[in-house]
């Protein structure tokens, strides 16, 4: 039986990240800061490190499923997170694990390529979550390249991508940050017209995971029941904080900072 004093879980489906920055990691420990408990399932292996992904294999989709109904059956879950699925067989095996949760908020991180730029499954991947997976997602929150490649504008602006995708999703989150611009926009659209625009700072340097935490943040935010907007925005603030405080363990990409130093 849930106690008051028990924290929302959150089932978590992505890829494991050796080097820690990015994948189920990442997951877990934006969520413990946002108060909520990570449920991970692995969907994929990686070799990669904070400069970049040199392979990956995705898991048996039975081994998902199990892991997926294990959860389910023991856990209340008030939230799904998606992030790595690297196949399109691995698409339908969401799908099937979401027919057991309805009305659960999904939070869709299209995790098409590493932070170092290499590929972490097809195109054909991000086709089959725009055609399977929007439907029952309540967001996506994908950079304007990965939105590129779901809306097949390969020079497309966030405006236009939003326009290709919306009948597929009912709230779009494109985030920017992937120029030379002094601030970063990151957009908000919704089906029924509204659209709404954060600005943040821009930051120096580049991230190993920030996606995964952006994701993670949202899916707690929403796990913990507040209002779409405004879990948007919060889950935005507390990303950029830890960008602001990441660091730099390895020979490329900043880690950010998901917990504090005094977290116990």
């Amino acid at each position: 039986m849930k106690t008051p004093n028990s924290r929302p879980v959150v089932l978590c489906l992505s890829g494991h990240d050796p080097c820690g920055g990015a994948g189920l990691q990442a997951d877990i420990e934006a969520l413990l800061a946002q108060g909520c408990h990570a449920a991970p399932t692995v969907t994929a292996l990686t070799v990669q490190d904070s400069v970049n992904v040199q392979d990956f294999r995705v898991l048996d989709r039975a081994w998902v499923l199990a892991q997926a109904r294990a959860v389910i059956a023991d856990l209340p879950v008030a939230a799904v997170k998606l992030g790595m699925l690297g196949s399109v067989e691995m698409v339908d095996t969401v799908l099937e694990i979401m027919q057991q949760l309805p009305g659960v908020p999904l939070v869709c991180d299209p995790v098409l390529r590493a932070g170092g730029g290499g590929a972490l499954g097809q195109d054909d991947v991000g086709y089959a979550m725009r055609e399977r997976l929007f439907a029952l997602s309540s967001i996506a929150t994908p950079n304007l390249p990965e939105a590129r490649i779901l809306a097949e504008l390969p020079d497309g602006t966030a405006d236009q991508c939003a326009e290709k995708l919306l009948p597929y999703i009912r709230h779009l989150l494109i985030t920017g940050g992937h120029g030379d611009e002094r601030e970063v926009h990151n957009r908000l659209y919704s089906r029924d017209g509204s659209q709404h625009t954060f600005v943040c700072q821009r930051l120096p340097g580049s991230y190993h995971g920030s996606g995964c935490t952006l994701a993670s943040a949202l899916a707690g935010r929403l796990a913990l029941g507040q209002e779409l907007v405004s879990a948007v925005q919060f889950a935005l603030d507390y990303t950029w904080r830890t960008l602001r405080d990441a660091e730099q363990p390895g020979h490329g990409q900043y880690l950010p900072r998901r917990l504090p130093l005094d977290f116990c």
